[in-house]
C-alpha cells in the first residue's frame, strides 16, 4: 500500500514536467519512465527534490527533481542571482563560473552563465575546465559578488555538483548560505530566466586572462 501511494505521488510530480516549461528531450525521458512497468527509475528521479545545501547541489545526472540537470541547476542559479541582486541593488554585480571535465559540466556552466546574465549580472565564464582554486582567485581578483564551480570532486562518474562561492572566494557561510537556500526554495521553473544576454557573458581564457579583464 505504501509503495502504491509513493508511485502515485511521483507520477503526479513527474507529470508536472510534461509542460512547455521543459524541453522535448526531458519530456520524452519522463514519458518513458511513466510508461515503464518497473517504477524504480521514476521513484528515484522524483521521490524528493535535490536539495540546495550549504555546499550547493550534488547528485546523479538525469531528468527529475532529484537529479542534476539544467532545471535543478537553473533553480539554484536563479535563487543565487535573486539573492545577489537583493543584497546589492543597483550595483554592477558580477560572478565567476568554472567547471571540471565531467559529463554535462560545460552545459551546466553555460546554463549558469546564461541565467546570471539574464538577471543583469555579468558572468565571467572560463573558456575551458579549471581547478577550483583558480575560480576562487578570479572571484577576488575581478571583484565578483560570488561564483559557481560545476564539479563533483571525488564522487562517481554518474554524479555532478554545483558549488556556490561568496565574494571572499570561499564557499557560502552564514548568513549567506541559509539566505541563498531560502531564495532557491522559492523558485519555480517558470521563474528561471534561461535566455542569455550575450553582452553580459565574458569568456576568460588565454586571450583574456583574469589579470587583464
Amino acid at each position: 500500500m505504501e509503495n502504491e501511494e509513493l508511485i502515485k505521488q511521483v507520477t503526479e510530480k513527474a507529470e508536472k514536467w510534461l509542460t512547455p516549461a521543459y524541453d522535448a528531450e526531458t519530456q520524452a525521458e519522463i514519458k518513458k519512465m511513466l510508461a515503464n512497468p518497473d517504477k524504480t527509475d521514476l521513484i528515484e528521479a522524483f521521490y524528493k527534490d535535490l536539495e540546495f545545501g550549504t555546499g550547493g547541489l550534488r547528485g546523479i545526472m538525469g531528468v527529475g527533481s532529484n537529479r542534476m540537470n539544467i532545471y535543478t541547476v537553473g533553480a539554484a542559479t536563479q535563487g543565487f542571482a535573486n539573492y545577489i541582486n537583493r543584497l546589492f541593488p543597483g550595483e554592477n554585480n558580477s560572478v565567476c563560473i568554472g567547471h571540471d571535465c565531467r559529463h554535462h559540466s560545460r552545459e551546466y556552466a553555460e546554463t549558469t552563465a546564461a541565467i546570471f546574465s539574464a538577471n543583469g549580472i555579468t558572468a565571467y565564464l572560463f573558456e575551458s575546465l579549471r581547478p577550483t582554486p583558480e575560480m576562487s582567485f578570479a572571484i577576488r581578483e575581478l571583484g565578483c559578488k560570488g561564483g559557481v564551480i560545476i564539479t563533483a570532486s571525488h564522487n562517481p562518474k554518474e554524479y555532478n555538483g554545483y558549488k556556490a562561492y561568496w565574494n571572499d572566494g570561499s564557499q557560502l557561510v552564514p548568513p549567506h548560505d541559509k539566505n541563498v537556500i531560502d531564495e532557491v526554495k522559492k523558485v519555480k521553473v517558470t521563474d528561471i530566466k534561461f535566455t542569455a544576454v550575450p553582452d553580459k557573458i565574458k569568456i576568460l581564457g588565454e586571450d583574456a586572462p583574469v589579470e587583464q579583464v
